[in-house]
């Protein structure tokens, strides 16, 4: 790295004499040239396309080294096994994003595009040529299943460690996947095989005191799986109004990173940058969260302290009644992508009719959110009303939300606030969010807020954790002078 910092690596065929000609050693080489190309460059469409072959080489090779050699006839640990899957996804993002990209330029050439009647650019009619000779490449249903093949094997009972890896890690990108696509459902369930019940076993050559490990804990040890894990599964839940969930899982990882950033952790830790840019953004959906589902412990104090001071100006004015959630969400969701390879001939024959562009999905999931928002708005501003009584009646309910049918809304806020739990991965059993309860009797409303419990063991942790702080600090102060 130090040699080639900002310029491409040597190519395989300089380093082959180096490792004997290994064909799985030289695929992995290619990886980490594409991974650093794309790193210190804006790769070109041949480039991106040129990535799609590069990993579909690299994971037939792995699955055939898996059918030929066994499973432990090579070693790829947690990180390498996040990095390789992690990369693969995103560059599968780009080539999506430029797909779409180009589609909705190459419209603008057509009947009511801004540029009807000229002839497209070198650079667009380049691209277009080679996207049109490229359909094959980041086909979405090979992408799922070469993550599907990985979770299947490694899944089996005899599997080795290097496919038990690959099968935890393909789990949470196919997630992260799914996320992207908007099934938010598949993506809870592809995370199933990550519990206390899968237990990896330590590889070949590992250490005599290396301990087995369950696939939660080999998640918790790459960081940055954790986190890319945690922010999908955090923006499925709140996309399910599963919000107690979504809360549970952000809050936990928001109150770990929080201490790191304060501790300088994650100062010298490779990939920083992005992994305080899903802090912020955690941050910004548990404001949503926690302003749509206002029970008391959603969340540990310092992260919503965290969110008060990030967000709080923004919650004052959604509670004023202005626009606010759109932006928090535009904020912090993914970069949502459409999968579909579109026809670019239609594109430059029928023009911006042709059909959806690149920034449909994205619109769409913001479309689906803000509608639910809406919902929501109406339901806050009844329970606002509600807790100020002990009992009102329908009528009068009625007058101050400006609302006719008061019981169908109470019915419907109790029906959107009853929702699955569990903490990751799909199912769980039903239970509720309120933190009024109400009953309807006579036309009259009998409300009862519900009993706080106090946790005084975050009371406790927070002072330990003060004077933590305090001893290092005396403990950094110079005595020998």
């Amino acid at each position: 790295m130090q040699y080639f910092e900002k310029t491409p690596w040597p190519s395989p065929s300089a380093v082959s004499s180096e490792c004997g000609d290994d064909e799985l050693f030289l695929a992995i080489y290619k990886e980490l040239i594409t991974r650093h190309l794309h790193s210190i460059s804006r790769p070109s469409t041949r480039d991106r396309v040129s990535g799609w072959y590069v990993y579909k080489n690299l994971f037939d090779l792995l699955l055939k080294e898996e059918e030929e050699a066994g499973p432990d006839s090579f070693l790829l640990i947690p990180e390498w096994t996040f990095d390789i899957l992690h990369e693969f996804l995103y560059q599968f993002q780009g080539f999506c994003q430029l797909r779409a990209g180009t589609f909705a330029n190459a419209a603008k050439y057509g009947p009511g595009g801004v540029s009807e009647g000229k002839h497209p650019t070198h650079h667009l009619a380049e691209n277009l040529d080679i996207l049109s000779k490229s359909k094959e490449a980041w086909a979405v249903e090979d992408v799922m299943m070469y993550l599907h093949r990985f979770i299947q094997l490694g899944s089996k009972q005899d599997a080795g460690t290097n496919f038990q890896y690959l099968a935890v890690f393909s789990a949470v990108t196919l997630s992260r996947l799914e996320c992207l696509l908007g099934d938010y459902t598949s993506s809870l369930s592809a995370l199933d095989i990550i519990n206390p019940d899968m237990i990896i076993q330590p590889p070949f050559g590992a250490e005599e005191d290396a301990k087995a490990m369950s696939s939660e804990e080999v998640v918790d040890s790459v960081f940055s799986a954790r986190v890319s894990m945690t922010y999908h599964a955090g923006v499925s839940y709140l996309m399910l109004r599963r919000y107690k969930d979504a809360a549970k899982v952000l809050g936990d990882i928001c109150a770990t990173m929080k201490r790191g950033i304060k501790s300088g952790q994650f100062k010298n830790m490779i990939g920083a940058d992005q992994l305080l840019k899903n802090y912020d953004r955690m941050i910004a959906l548990l404001a949503i969260i926690t302003h749509v589902c206002p029970s008391y412990g959603l969340v540990d104090d310092s992260v919503a302290s965290a969110v008060r001071e990030k967000h709080g100006n923004q919650l004052t004015k959604i509670e004023a009644g202005e626009e606010g959630y759109e932006d928090l969400f535009m904020f912090a969701c993914p970069k949502f992508v459409t999968a579909f390879v579109p026809d670019y001939d239609l594109a430059i024959a029928q023009g911006p009719s042709a059909g959806p562009n690149g920034q449909d999905a994205y619109k769409l999931q913001v479309k689906h959110f803000m509608n639910e928002m809406a919902n929501q708005q109406t339901m806050m501003k009844l329970r606002s009303y509600m807790k100020l009584y002990s009992s009102i009646s329908v009528e009068k309910l009625a007058k101050l939300v400006t609302e006719e049918e008061v019981t169908s809304l109470l019915a419907s806020y109790k029906q959107k606030m009853r929702q699955l739990e569990n903490k990751v991965g799909s199912g769980g059993d039903f239970g509720t969010v309120m933190d009024i309860h109400y009953y309807v009797k006579d036309d009259i409303i009998h409300i009862e807020e519900a009993e706080k419990q106090h946790r005084f063991e975050r009371y406790f942790i927070n002072q330990i954790s003060q004077s933590q702080d305090i001893l290092r600090t005396v403990d950094g102060i110079r005595t020998d002078f």
